[in-house]
């Protein structure tokens, strides 16, 4: 057991390191901008994955969610207010929405949860698009600069990369905290035995109401984070496509893992931003691949991947086995 946790600590420590060194081995600004671009949709999706893998709900309005945030902060920054002050308002009026979505939503399970969040995600789509005085419509918001935290300008493509990743690394380690406390136990006995669960004296909506309050606040975050890379947000960001893609990073990666979500975000946007400049209707090959998982790794990439190394393992220490001799008369 001590060897295993040697191993995936080692393991982690490697990742970070790479990770690390990601905007000094890559030499173009463009392909640096996309590495942050993952690492704040992984953390989307890691909110979202909260949900879906450990909750057992699926959701279809996280966009919106994602875009008051965004909205928030853009709002205030362009007022004139400080940068603390608008990301924590952003978070603060994310939460508030997240609750009303939860407090709604959460009266449901099944189909009928998965079309009030959609439906709840339009709304908020709606509002964006239509209220011209406040969001100022197609034409978006932009946002004047971003931040200087501890006096380091966030305004280079590696800056902003390595204040992203530090943000990462904390959501990704607050996730591994809340998915393997005993309350991530009492989400996934809520998500498979709800009725036993109840019975065994556990408040099941109250569980998933306070599991979808950190699944919004993850997302929150990265709403933050997407309107400081982008400098701009619009109504496009709180689309129902924005959160079918979030929907497909998890799904894609490992719904009910930790690093799913991340290994999903990295497919979705490569494709999204690198593929597609090279592959007219990359819309067709991503959701070629999407088949391809779904058909020939049903549990993700993540846990697909771990299964075929483990069966490749054992049937290679099944090969390396010493013949033994037969009986002797």
């Amino acid at each position: 057991m001590s060897k295993l946790v040697l191993a995936r600590g080692l393991a982690a420590l490697i990742a970070v390191i790479g990770l690390a060194v990601v905007p000094y081995a890559i030499g173009e600004v463009y392909y640096v901008n996309i590495a942050s671009q993952v690492l704040l949709y992984a953390i989307f999706a890691l909110g979202l994955n909260i949900l879906v893998g450990y909750a057992g709900l699926v959701s279809l309005g996280h966009a919106g969610l994602f875009g008051i945030a965004a909205y928030v902060a853009a709002y205030l920054l362009v007022a004139g207010s400080g940068h603390v002050l608008a990301i924590a308002a952003a978070l603060l009026a994310s939460l508030l929405a997240t609750a009303g979505f939860a407090a709604l939503s959460l009266r449901s399970t099944g189909i009928t949860f998965i079309m009030i969040t959609l439906a709840l995600g339009e709304i908020i789509w709606g509002l964006a698009y239509r209220w011209i005085s406040l969001t100022n419509g197609d034409n978006g918001i932009t946002v004047p600069a971003r931040p200087a935290p501890f006096g380091i300008a966030l305004g280079s493509a590696r800056a902003f990369y390595v204040a992203t990743l530090i943000v990462f690394l904390i959501a990704i380690v607050a996730s591994g905290i809340f998915v393997r406390s005993p309350f991530g136990a009492a989400l996934r006995g809520a998500r498979d035995q709800p009725r036993r669960m109840s019975a065994l004296g556990y408040h099941v909506w109250m569980i998933r109401f306070w599991a979808f309050m950190f699944s919004g606040l993850l997302s929150a975050i990265a709403g933050v984070l997407f309107v400081y890379y982008n400098q701009f947000i619009s109504p496009q960001a709180l689309a129902l496509t924005a959160s079918a893609e979030s929907l497909l990073m998890v799904i894609s990666g490992g719904a009910g893992t930790l690093l799913g979500p991340v290994v999903g975000a990295a497919l979705v946007v490569i494709v999204k931003n690198v593929v597609s400049a090279y592959v007219e209707r990359w819309n067709f090959m991503l959701g070629a691949i999407f088949v391809a998982i779904v058909v020939f790794m049903p549990e993700g990439l993540v846990p697909g991947i771990a299964r075929l190394t483990g069966a490749l393992w054992r049937s290679r220490g099944k090969a390396n086995l010493p013949m033994t001799a037969g009986p002797q008369q």
